[in-house]
């Protein structure tokens, strides 16, 4: 059994979330971000069926710690992701309070690690996304050997283009404080409706492979 953790993120259809959930993913995320194609929106519900073995992870986009917290409490999220220009200090209030954080980082060939030195003390984990056009989301996976200059102190989430077919070539990274991988576009059928038949396949594959 491997000991990387898997999440799914960009849920938001009731029926999906629960067919996901099913397959016991230990993490599942939902983005709050009304300029993602798979925002959540104002009147999201967990579906009350939803299991407790999965840990919901609320995706946030430069939102003001009060509406974080409220969208915390609301839904009994487990952690907050962070994917975009939030502040230390944001960080240690959210952490303050309680909650968990993941800090998202853009990743390119050029990316200076010493910038999430900062975070280290404030948060949970890291999380390394591909770097371009949109806070996330991109489907499209950066050069991997740049994590070879992460000092690995804080365990992350490794995000970007990942899929069934291409989590092999994560195995080299095990070695690393890989925590866990994030999947969305690459186990999907349409904006935020997700394949269990991929999912299930991903979960195969990395067992065999992680």
């Amino acid at each position: 059994m491997s000991s990387i953790k898997l999440k799914v993120c960009g849920m938001r259809d009731p029926q999906n979330i629960l067919e996901v959930a099913s397959l016991q993913p230990d993490y599942m995320g939902f983005i709050f971000f009304d300029k993602s194609p798979r925002d959540v929106g104002n009147d999201f519900n967990i579906p009350v069926e939803f299991p407790a073995a999965t840990k919901k992870a609320g995706v946030f986009v430069n939102a003001e710690t009060k509406h974080i917290i409220k969208q915390v409490q609301r839904l009994k999220i487990d952690l907050v992701q962070l994917h975009g220009k939030e502040t230390v200090a944001q960080c240690d209030a959210l952490r303050s309070v309680g909650i968990e954080v993941v800090k998202v980082f853009s990743i390119d060939d050029d990316f200076d690690f010493r910038v999430t030195t900062p975070y280290k003390k404030f948060v949970n984990y890291f999380l390394f996304d591909t770097k371009g056009k949109y806070y996330g989301g991109n489907a499209q996976v950066f050069n991997w050997r740049v994590l070879d200059t992460y000092d690995q102190e804080i365990p992350f989430f490794l995000s970007g283009g990942l899929n069934p077919d291409n989590i092999v070539n994560v195995a080299p990274l095990k070695k690393m404080n890989l925590h866990a991988i994030d999947v969305n576009s690459g186990v999907e059928k349409s904006p935020a409706m997700k394949s269990v038949e991929k999912i299930k396949e991903l979960q195969s594959n990395i067992k065999l492979y992680l």
